[in-house]
């Protein structure tokens, strides 16, 4: 059985979750390795919709172990009441199926009070965070200022550490953002509240892993947003804080590279982003607004309208190639149903030349111009489709198309949001 990383291979809300959520019943541990709670994974169980954010997707699985890694950041007080909402939802969250690294850092309250000061005074040239302190604690985590779990379940710890961080990040709210000051006091008593609920999670998550992989138990990875929100290769600045790519795996458990087996990139049929940045192959007008109310491509976490546009198969090619992407899942197919037309983006023109990579200049990004190969759509609704040879020709052909476009063969389809709609092309695990 192998050990998989599943990225998300666009910018981000493709459907990681749904696919974490089916084929974690073939695995044995998922481990969650990065991004924070900006990130919402929407899970369909019969008639019952399930909204994770910090929580691994394969929380849900009762035999399962789940687990978040170091290269997470936790919000304590999000976490709690996410653990709280899925045990009412009749699921557990407990010491024995839910690990926390100790050295995962903490979002803490002056981070979110930063990030939302930032984007009010950025105006026009905001990056479009979700306000909740992942970019700032991220950016304390590289100045060596962050506090992490262990600091958290440590009162003595996260009183020093504290005191040590609070009165510079004081000193910028006031006078760089022209906030209001954060009180020690209240701060420390909440928090040190948070850390007695959660310290029995807590747990050296690398050496419980590679244990693990020891043991011939095999780990399903997942990580949030998408490649092209990596902070490295995505498009800069308009980007998350973290390695969002399969590399960030290691990074974010402490499991070496050369113990992961495959890459799975999970696809929309079509492609979305959130927030600000360019989008090469985005639609405006009457279109992109039927495509997104037919998608229902609004944000888990955020509620915020996703902009839409025609499967980018040149970016998702780059994705690919950075990140050693060996299958893809491509998901809402059924969305396109209806589409007498269907756009695939093959590559990008700029100043009339033909680009060979993916530029890494937004500048480029924004003016260029996406060439397009157009398809037949289909009217027939594909949902109740069980077996490939059920789906039209045209969207039989569709999907050959993105295998040719992209270079990378198609694991599976999903054709609506519940667990039993979807059909597998081929197998990955053995």
């Amino acid at each position: 059985m192998p050990n998989v990383v599943v990225i998300g291979a666009q910018w981000g809300d493709e459907g990681k979750g749904r696919i974490v959520d089916l084929i974690s019943e073939k695995v044995d541990i998922i481990v969650r390795y990065q991004g924070g709670n900006n990130a919402g994974h929407t899970i369909v169980i019969g008639d019952e919709k399930v909204v994770l954010h910090h929580l691994p997707s394969g929380i849900l699985r009762e035999d399962k172990l789940s687990v978040i890694g170091n290269g997470v950041v936790v919000d304590p007080k999000v976490l709690l009441q996410e653990i709280i909402e899925l045990e009412s939802a009749g699921y557990s969250a407990n010491e024995n199926n839910l690990k926390i690294s100790d050295r995962a850092h903490v979002i803490m309250p002056y981070h979110r009070e930063i990030d939302m000061a930032r984007e009010s005074m950025n105006g026009k040239g905001k990056i479009g965070t979700t306000g909740r302190g992942i970019g700032p604690v991220y950016e304390d985590k590289a100045a060596r200022r962050g506090i992490k779990f262990a600091d958290l379940i440590d009162p003595d710890s996260l009183s020093a550490r504290l005191k040590d961080v609070l009165e510079e990040r004081n000193s910028y709210l006031t006078k760089v953002l022209g906030g209001n000051p954060l009180n020690f006091e209240e701060i420390f008593q909440e928090y040190v509240q948070y850390g007695r609920e959660l310290k029995r999670f807590s747990c050296d998550v690398s050496t419980l892993l590679n244990k693990s992989i020891s043991n011939g138990q095999n780990i399903l990875f997942e990580g949030a947003q998408g490649a092209l929100l990596d902070i490295d290769f995505g498009t800069y600045p308009y980007v998350t804080s973290s390695s969002s790519g399969s590399g960030g795996a290691s990074i974010g458990t402490g499991v070496s590279p050369t113990k992961i087996d495959t890459v799975l990139g999970i696809s929309k049929a079509y492609t979305t982003r959130v927030g600000e940045g360019p989008f090469p192959t985005e639609i405006s007008g009457e279109l992109g607004e039927e495509l997104r109310q037919a998608g229902g491509e609004f944000g888990a976490t955020t509620g915020r309208s996703r902009r839409c546009g025609w499967f980018d198969a040149f970016a998702l090619k780059y994705a690919a190639q950075i990140n050693g992407i060996s299958w893809l899942a491509v998901t809402k197919l059924d969305v396109l149903s209806g589409f007498k037309k269907i756009n695939v983006c093959i590559g990008y023109r700029y100043k009339g030349q033909q680009l060979t990579s993916f530029p890494s200049n937004n500048q480029v990004l924004k003016d260029i111009e996406p060439i397009y190969l157009e398809m037949e759509g289909w009217k027939e609704d594909i949902s109740e489709a069980k077996e490939l040879s059920e789906l039209p020709i045209q969207a039989r052909k569709y999907l050959e198309k993105l295998e040719e476009t992209t270079g990378v063969p198609i694991y599976t389809v999903s054709l609506g949001p519940s667990r039993e709609k979807i059909i597998f092309l081929n197998e990955i695990f053995s």
